[in-house]
């Protein structure tokens, strides 16, 4: 039994939701998003409720009756509340600046490094350290954060590099000085 798939989705007073063909469509105040339906799936909408049904009772439709009822969610979620990833930058000289839709990192390397902001993203950059990506898309927020990590991720022995706010780097020590 899917236990995530029977749980209902609530739809907050601001969000909107349809259906057209085996598209599902939210419309909220952060922007529009969509999600395609699988067909072992169906959706039962409701003013203020969404459910999520099967088709069959087979493993395979117990599956994808959750993976639909958690990309929904993300949906409705998305719209309207939105979602927030936060990145530091460590290191000597290393600072990030936005210039129009482009994210400019100096990462230690001979050439700066130019990042296109995708449509559908906010990036804030505070105190030229600290970044924050924000979106309607989950799936959009998480790739955008990761690929600018990706960039410079963090090096064990300085702690050099980008990475999430709440990830911890395990430090190694460096070498010992010479012997006797």
């Amino acid at each position: 039994m899917s236990r995530i798939g029977k749980k209902i989705i609530p739809v907050p007073d601001k969000v909107k939701v349809s259906m057209k063909d085996d598209v599902f469509l939210a419309e909220g105040p952060l922007g529009k998003e969509q999600v395609k339906i699988h067909p072992m799936a169906k959706l039962a909408l409701d003013a203020k409720v969404v459910k999520v049904e099967r088709s069959s009772d087979d493993a395979d439709a117990r599956r994808i009756q959750g993976l639909v009822r958690s990309l929904v969610a993300n949906a409705v979620s998305g719209v309207s509340t939105g979602f927030k990833k936060e990145l530091d930058i460590n290191g000597v000289g290393y600072r990030a600046e936005l210039k129009g839709n482009s994210l400019n990192l100096t990462l230690g390397f001979s050439h700066p490094v130019n990042y296109d902001i995708p449509t559908g993203i906010k990036v804030a950059v505070d105190k030229q350290t600290h970044l924050v990506v924000t979106g309607s898309n989950k799936d959009l927020v998480g790739r955008v954060s990761a690929d600018i990590r990706r960039f410079r991720p963090p090096e064990p022995y300085k702690g050099k590099g980008i990475k999430y706010s709440d990830e911890t780097i395990i430090r190694k020590v460096g070498k010992a000085a010479g012997g006797k």
